[in-house]
Formats: C-alpha cells, structure tokens, sequence
C-alpha cells in the first residue's frame, strides 16, 4: 500500500507540472521544452536555499519567480526574435543546464538532514499521511488560483489568444504580452512542482529534469482524452482533470514495476504509454 501511496504523492506532485504544460500546450499551442530546465530550476533554488538555511516562505517566491524568469525569456525570444517556439524552448532548456550546475556547484545535493516542508509541518504523525495532506493542500491552492485566473477576462484572453489570435490581436490584445505571461506562468508552476519533488524525494540532482516533459504530456493527453470522451466544456473539470491525468500516469507507472518490470525499461514503458493514449482516441475499430 505505501508503494501505491508514493506513486499518489508522486502524481500530486506532478500536478503543477501538468498544468504548467497544460497553459503551454493546451491553451497557447506552444510545445515548450523549457519544461525540462525549469523543473531541475524549480528543484536547485530549493536545495541550494535550504542548505543555507533559508525559510519556507522566501524559498517558494524565489522558486516560482525563477521558473517564471525562465518561461518568460524563452515567450521573448519566441515573439520578440520570431524564433520557432520549439527552438526557442530547447535554446533556454539548455542554457539552464549551465545555469543550475552554477548555482547548485555540484551535480546532486542531499536534503535529507535538512528541515524541508514536509517535516516543518506536523498535520499526521505517518510522514507520509502529512506529505499527502500538504502536497494536497498545494494542490487544491494552485488549481483554485489558476482556474480563477482563467475566468477573469485576462485569463479569456489568453485563451483566445491561443484558439485564434488573429481575431484577439484585431481586438487590442498584446499577443506577444499575453504568451510572454503564459509561458511565465506555465514554467513557474513547472517549478514549483521541482520544489515539491525535491523535498518529497529527499536530494535535487542535476539530470532529474530530463524527459519530464514526457510526464507532464502524458498527465494532459490523458486529460484531453477524457475531456473529448465526455465532452467537457468546464475550464474547473478540465483542470481537475489534468490533475487526475498526473495521479494516473504516476499509478501505470507503479503498476508496471510492481508486476516486475525491470527498472531500466521505465523510460520505454514511459514512451509506450504516452504512444497509447495519443493513439487511442485516433484509432477507429471496424464495426
């Protein structure tokens, strides 16, 4: 039962990272790699703030201010060059390569003697129960903000700037401000997912962000899967969910090393999945 408890901890976890992806790709049709970057971003301003002994309330600003930095010079080279948004996301994806080695000085930090967030605050005596209800109380935060942000009418303009800009441009909407701030946002909450990751698991190192992106795909593929079955209109459904889409990646990802897959075949089982749901709702059967 704990095995499946920490892939569940693991799927909220994900969640910000889902919907970051979900702004990015869902809303702005912009496939942005900068993911992978902003994540391990996310992970080593946590890790190198708590090693000096920063506290919780300045570490989580300066973890979604940098992951927005990032998100929004990858929107500025993207709309202000005219460089191709893919392009654009693997230019700064791989800067912060350099970028987080620097500021973390050495490839991988323990925070395991470190007082973290999950051991700061004491709402179960289980470690995992308490992890279960602050992650969940982040969770239910971040959706609230973002589903109300998309209500508001900045927020209907940055998703009718990504369904059809050329009618929102005519109206007066920066398009270029409202990417810019898309992309902010998505990887400001792709950071604060590494944030979380980081003291669930105990250490930061400098290669947990490659192929996350993967995992957050996956999480809204299976989400826009269940939005076209049942045809889901509802912007606060949707973000649900995405939510549930990461639980549900995370959970086949538990299964599959409990009936004894081996480890080292994760990553391809990872690509089989997301090929799967991709292709599921293409595939038509003959009556």
């Amino acid at each position: 039962m704990d095995f499946y408890l920490t892939a569940l901890l693991q799927g909220l976890c994900f969640s910000a990272l889902a919907l970051g992806i979900f702004i990015s790709m869902k809303i702005f049709n912009i496939p942005d790699i900068t993911t992978d970057g902003s994540y391990t971003l996310g992970a080593v301003v946590t890790a190198v703030m708590l090693t000096h002994h920063q506290p919780t309330y300045i570490i989580l600003p300066a973890v979604i201010i940098a992951g927005g930095l990032a998100g929004a010079l990858t929107g500025i080279i993207h709309t202000k060059l005219k460089i191709n948004a893919l392009l654009a996301g693997i230019l700064v994806m791989t800067a912060l390569w350099s970028v987080n080695l620097t500021i973390m000085g050495t490839s991988n930090l323990p925070l395991n003697s470190l007082p973290t967030l999950f051991n700061l605050v004491h709402i179960s005596a289980d470690p995992n129960h308490n992890t279960f209800w602050i992650v969940s109380g982040f969770v239910i935060i971040i959706t609230a903000l973002i589903g109300y942000l998309l209500k508001t009418d900045f927020g209907i303009a940055m998703r009718a700037t990504g369904n059809s800009e050329s009618m929102i441009r005519s109206l007066g909407v920066n398009t270029d401000r409202m990417k810019i701030t898309g992309l902010a946002l998505a990887n400001a909450l792709t950071a604060l997912s590494g944030y979380l990751i980081s003291q669930n698991q105990g250490f930061t190192d400098i290669s947990m962000g490659i192929g996350i992106v993967i995992a957050g795909l996956g999480s809204v593929i299976i989400a826009e899967t269940l939005i076209n079955w049942f045809r889901i209109t509802s912007v606060w459904l949707s973000l649900i969910l995405v939510i549930a889409g990461a639980i549900i990646f995370q959970m086949v990802l538990a299964i599959t090393l409990d009936i004894g897959v081996d480890a080292n075949l994760l990553k391809l089982v990872t690509a089989v999945f997301v090929l799967l749901i991709v292709s599921l709702p293409r595939i038509k059967f003959a009556k």
